[in-house]
């Protein structure tokens, strides 16, 4: 499903047009990633969490040279599903 699927999804339960739909989506997703960027923690009871993480530097090797790089540390984000969500999904 990509984003017009979603927006096309939203609208149909909401009885919304597709233009509102498209609205609360893109409002939803900004404040989630608004949210991260701030290092909060994003919780959707039944559906997931959305977190920051640091990864540290590390070792790694160059496959075309085959010499070892350091790899900067860097954050990323971490997604982890609500128990209702894993439960509809098995």
């Amino acid at each position: 499903m990509n984003k017009t699927e979603l927006v096309n999804a939203v609208a149909a339960k909401a009885s919304l047009t597709k233009a509102q739909a498209k609205e609360a989506v893109d409002a939803a997703l900004e404040a989630i990633a608004d949210a991260l960027v701030n290092n909060d923690k994003v919780a959707l009871l039944g559906f997931g969490t959305f977190a920051v993480a640091e990864k540290g530097e590390r070792t790694g090797i160059n496959p075309r040279t085959k010499e070892q790089i350091t790899i900067a540390a860097r954050k990323t984000i971490k997604f982890k599903a609500g128990a209702e969500l894993a439960a509809k999904v098995k």
